[in-house]
């Protein structure tokens, strides 16, 4: 087993927090901005139709770790693919009202993460697909995986800018 000095452990844990926790928030952080997001915008969404409620899925860039820039992992819900969830982008899909279990197809070890979203006619819900260390999930294997994490609508707003928008998926 491996062991580090607790000057080192907090190092390693401040660059974590650094590079995926909140301070990566452009609230917290100026220039968070994504110089190669592209010219359409979430605000050209189109409104939701009558009845319908939309969830938006997005995925921020990470620093370099290992290969996982180039995974696209495909998200689902109910068991249903709806899009790869490409790095630095974002889209929406929309659903009739009910309960959905959002799913992230795994790379690396599976980790068999989900989150589960009651939606109401004309809600709006947003999701984050995260790459998460697989230790900190329990597993003793080393590596990365996928995770779908809820996100309230005020920082999933500040976030929206930075990413390249898709459209509807």
């Amino acid at each position: 087993m491996h062991m580090i000095s607790a000057d080192d452990h907090q190092t390693v844990i401040a660059e974590y927090i650094r590079t995926k926790g909140v301070t990566r928030c452009p609230t917290a952080v100026g220039g968070c901005a994504n110089p190669s997001a592209s010219t359409g915008s979430p605000a050209q969404a189109p409104p939701l139709g009558a009845g319908m409620a939309r969830i938006w899925v997005l995925r921020q860039a990470d620093p370099p770790q290992g290969n996982l820039e180039a995974a696209s992992p495909i998200v689902s819900a109910n068991g249903a693919p709806l899009a790869d969830s490409k790095e630095g982008t974002v889209f929406f899909h929309d659903f009739p009202p009910g309960t959905y279990k959002l799913t992230v197809q795994a790379f690396g070890t599976p980790a068999k993460l989900s989150d589960t979203v009651q939606l109401s006619a004309g809600m709006q819900s947003y999701v984050q697909i995260e790459t998460v260390p697989n230790w900190e999930e329990g597993s003793r294997v080393g590596g990365w995986s996928f995770d779908v994490l809820s996100m309230s609508p005020e920082v999933a707003q500040q976030y929206l800018p930075t990413l390249a928008y898709l459209g509807q998926r």
